[in-house]
C-alpha cells in the first residue's frame, strides 16, 4: 500500500510524459508543467501529448498546466526533467517557490555547459542544502509508456529521500533501486550521451559490431576515468546508470543521440541532424562541456574528444575516426 503523492513535474518531453505516466499508474496525481503555452494547450486539448509522445492517452490523474505556480500548489513532491541547459534556471524559479526542507528531484541527463558543473552542484547553489535525487538509468520513454519492464537508479544525498522517489515510482514493471552516489549516477548519465553519437557514427559509416564494442568498452573507461576522478564510486560505473545505460544509448535507434551520429555518417550538418530527429540531442551540449571538463581535470577522454570536433570544429566523422585509429598503442589498463 502507498499513500497518494500530488507531484509536479516540470518538463513536458517524452521522459518526462514518460514518468509522469508511471507516477499515476502507481495511483499519484501529476501536474505537468511546460513553459510554453501552446504546448500545454495541443496536450491537454489532444489529450495526451502528440508531439512527444504520441499513442499514449494521458489518465486522469495527470493534469497539464502552463503555471508553475498551480503546477507546485499543495505539491507533496517536485521532479524535474527540464532540459539540462534549462536546468540552472528552473531550480532558480523553485527556489523562490519552494519551503527551505522541500526535497527535489530530477531526472535530467547532463552537466550545465556553462560552468561543466554537475547538477547536483547547479542545485545546491541554486536551492541550498535540501534533499536533492537523481533518477537516471537505462529507460526508453516509450518502452516506459508501454509498460515494458525497466529499471533505474535513485540516487541522492539522503538514504531517505532516495527511498521515497524509489516507492512513488516502483511498481509491476519498473523496478527503482537506490544509491548515494549523485556524482557517479550524474556522470555516466551525461557522458554516455557523447558516447552514443560516436557509436552511431562507427555505425553509419559501416564499420560494424567490433568497432561498436571497442567503443562501448573503451567509452565505459572514459566514464570511469572522470567519474572517479570526480568522486564516483567505482561499483556505480558497471551498474545501470553506468554500463546499463551506455549500453542502451549505444546500441538502440530510439536513442536520439545514436540517431545523432547515424545521420552525421550520412553527411548531415547538425543542425539538419537536430531538425531530423525533432527532439533535445543532450549529447550535442554535453559534448562541449565533457571537454571543458576533462580538459580543466587533465584527463584523456579521446573518443568524447574527437565527437566534441566533430560537434563543434566542423570536423569530419572519418577524420575523426583516423585521428582515433592513429593514436599510439598503450596498455589497456593504466
Amino acid at each position: 500500500m502507498r499513500t497518494p503523492a500530488r507531484i509536479a513535474l516540470l518538463g513536458p518531453g517524452s521522459w518526462g510524459t514518460a514518468l509522469g505516466l508511471q507516477l499515476c499508474r502507481n495511483g499519484h496525481e501529476v501536474r505537468l508543467w511546460g513553459h510554453e503555452t501552446a504546448q500545454i494547450e495541443a496536450i491537454r486539448r489532444d489529450g495526451e501529448n502528440r508531439h512527444f509522445l504520441p499513442g499514449h492517452p494521458l489518465p486522469a490523474g495527470m493534469h497539464p498546466t502552463d503555471s508553475l505556480d498551480a503546477a507546485l500548489a499543495e505539491a507533496t513532491d517536485c521532479l524535474v526533467v527540464v532540459p539540462s541547459q534549462a536546468f540552472r534556471l528552473v531550480a532558480r524559479q523553485l527556489a523562490e517557490r519552494l519551503p527551505a526542507d522541500f526535497g527535489v528531484a530530477w531526472a535530467t541527463k547532463g552537466l550545465d555547459v556553462a560552468s561543466g558543473q554537475l547538477l547536483h552542484t547547479v542545485a545546491l547553489e541554486e536551492l541550498g542544502e535540501r534533499p536533492l535525487a537523481v533518477v537516471s538509468g537505462p529507460s526508453f520513454a516509450g518502452e516506459v509508456a508501454r509498460e515494458l519492464p525497466t529499471a533505474v537508479t535513485v540516487a541522492s544525498n539522503q538514504p531517505k529521500f532516495a527511498t521515497r522517489f524509489a516507492t512513488l515510482l516502483h511498481g509491476s514493471n519498473f523496478r527503482a533501486y537506490t544509491s548515494p552516489d549523485m556524482v557517479g549516477v550524474e556522470i555516466c548519465g551525461a557522458a554516455k550521451n557523447v558516447l552514443a553519437i560516436a557509436t552511431g557514427i562507427a555505425d553509419g559509416l559501416g564499420f560494424g559490431a567490433n568497432t561498436r564494442a571497442a567503443l562501448i568498452t573503451r567509452g565505459l573507461a572514459e566514464l570511469i576515468r572522470v567519474g572517479t576522478a570526480l568522486g564516483g564510486r567505482p561499483e556505480t560505473f558497471t551498474g545501470l546508470a553506468g554500463l546499463g545505460d551506455l549500453v542502451l544509448t549505444c546500441t538502440d535507434d530510439q536513442s536520439r543521440n545514436r540517431r545523432m551520429g547515424l545521420a552525421l555518417a550520412r553527411g548531415k550538418s547538425v543542425d539538419e541532424a537536430k531538425a531530423e530527429i525533432g527532439q533535445e540531442v543532450e549529447g550535442v551540449i554535453t559534448a562541449l562541456a565533457v571537454h571543458r571538463l576533462a580538459a580543466r581535470l587533465g584527463i584523456e577522454m579521446p573518443i568524447s574528444e574527437q565527437v566534441y570536433r566533430v560537434l563543434h570544429e566542423g570536423v569530419s566523422p572519418a577524420e575523426a575516426t583516423r585521428a582515433l585509429l592513429e593514436r599510439e598503442p598503450k596498455p589497456e589498463f593504466d
